[in-house]
């Protein structure tokens, strides 16, 4: 589940309420969600949680035990053991302070998005090592079991609450909703609040009438996966994914991005599509540099997960213009971008000239009849205006609608006419 690509945070859903009548005043309105937690079916949820949370610490906790054991073969032949057990007693000491020290608030407001986890598809993979492996822990209180007791002894979950309220009909606030309903939970399973620190990310999303509980996989979004040089108007690597899929590329495909920004489009396709061939260009000079930064970041990242050479990632990225690019007429296959939308770069104005321009420029390099293109932007007006211009070269295939940081935007999946343009004069 947590290989899903196109999805930007994964639950488990403890229970959804299609049409939740909430009360008119607010005291009312919380003291239901309040009351709601001690008639929620937390035990499979919490079950989940708990396997997923075994199995990504697995990997790592091997990883800390081999190292354990090597330095304390060193230091036996040293001192004959006696540092080793301090070492381990002062270990002890050090995870203490995260266990307390919890902060009075309970929630927090986000408006990030959430990707719904199957139970019964986690359920029916990781059944057998669940029987092995959990303890679950529902009701009042966790400890850690008699086979764990190397990890500590009881423990005690730290824990938030983040509500993710829209609608206009709420007497209440999403912080009030996730401060009465984390106070809930406290109550409930005598866990410790904690906004940083926390174990489990108790979720509350309420859509107008629509109430769903959960309980987060994932302690990040997954879109933050490969860019660490962020520019104006960053693409999520999750939204960059769903546009080349789209685009369904093929082995041997290029692929060419002609406005990469700080390469997200290519970057993905690179990692996941490795059997194309992918050109990011810009022409912005600072662009172009932290797309740069963010394919040696990529580069050193591989090199230290295959504790090897690497053999590097089939891209390149150039400087150029976009409404000349330096590529023969018909030798592109596909082509991903996103447009600029006029707000933060360039203008609405602006885009009336640049967007025929573009397109035009784009149709020349695309393989008549085979090549596509798949193409993102929040001017859908101006977007369409200068297709219609262009329909001897460009055939609209599919609209799909996309929210990108709130705004109201569209993804285009253009197919190539058999068109043919003439060739330009050699760059060579």
């Amino acid at each position: 589940v947590h290989r899903l690509r196109s999805v930007d945070n994964l639950f488990v859903v403890v229970q959804e309420f299609k049409d939740y009548q909430f009360k008119e005043t607010k005291e009312d309105a919380l003291k239901d969600l309040e009351d709601l937690v001690k008639k929620l079916p937390w035990t499979d949820p919490l079950k989940i949680w708990e396997l997923n949370n075994s199995l990504k610490k697995k990997k790592t906790k091997r990883k800390k035990h081999n190292l354990q054991r090597t330095e304390s073969k060193e230091k036996l032949n040293d001192d004959r053991g006696e540092e080793k057990d301090e070492k381990d007693a002062g270990g002890e000491e050090d995870r203490a302070p995260n266990m307390a020290g919890a902060e009075p608030a309970m929630g927090q407001s986000t408006e990030e998005s959430q990707g719904e986890a199957l139970q019964n598809e986690e359920d029916d993979k990781e059944q057998p090592e669940a029987k092995s492996e959990l303890h679950a822990s529902s009701g009042a209180g966790t400890e850690a079991s008699d086979d764990k007791k190397d990890e500590g002894d009881a423990k005690v979950l730290k824990f938030r609450v983040t509500c993710n309220r829209a609608g206009d009909k709420h007497s209440f606030a999403s912080n009030e909703a996730a401060r009465d309903f984390g106070g809930a939970v406290q109550e409930h399973f005598q866990w410790k609040a904690d906004m940083t620190n926390f174990d489990v990310e108790v979720l509350l999303n309420i859509h107008n009438n629509e109430v769903v509980v959960g309980i987060a996989l994932t302690e990040e979004s997954l879109h933050r996966r490969n860019i660490t040089h962020f520019g104006p108007t960053t693409l999520r690597s999750t939204l960059a994914y769903g546009m080349l899929r789209l685009c369904d590329p093929q082995p041997t495909d290029i692929i060419v991005d002609p406005m990469c920004g700080t390469g997200a489009i290519p970057i993905e396709g690179a990692m996941e599509w490795p059997g194309c061939y992918h050109i990011a260009g810009d022409n912005n000079p600072q662009a172009v540099k932290r797309a740069a930064s963010n394919i040696c970041s990529l580069l050193k990242k591989n090199e230290n997960k295959e504790s090897s050479s690497s053999s590097g990632v089939p891209l390149d990225i150039i400087q150029w213009d976009i409404c000349n690019l330096p590529l023969r007429t018909g030798s592109v296959d596909v082509i991903v971008s996103d447009m600029p939308f006029g707000k933060r770069i360039g203008s609405k104005k602006k885009n009336w000239d640049l967007y025929p321009a573009c397109l035009t420029e784009m149709g020349r390099i695309c393989t008549p009849g085979t090549g596509r293109a798949v193409l993102l932007t929040q001017d859908k007006k101006c977007f369409i205006k200068a297709l219609s211009r262009l329909g001897h070269i460009w055939c609209k295939s599919q609209t799909v609608w996309v929210n990108v940081g709130g705004l109201h935007a569209a993804v285009y999946l253009l197919k190539r006419t058999w068109e043919r343009m003439e060739e330009k004069r050699s760059f060579w």
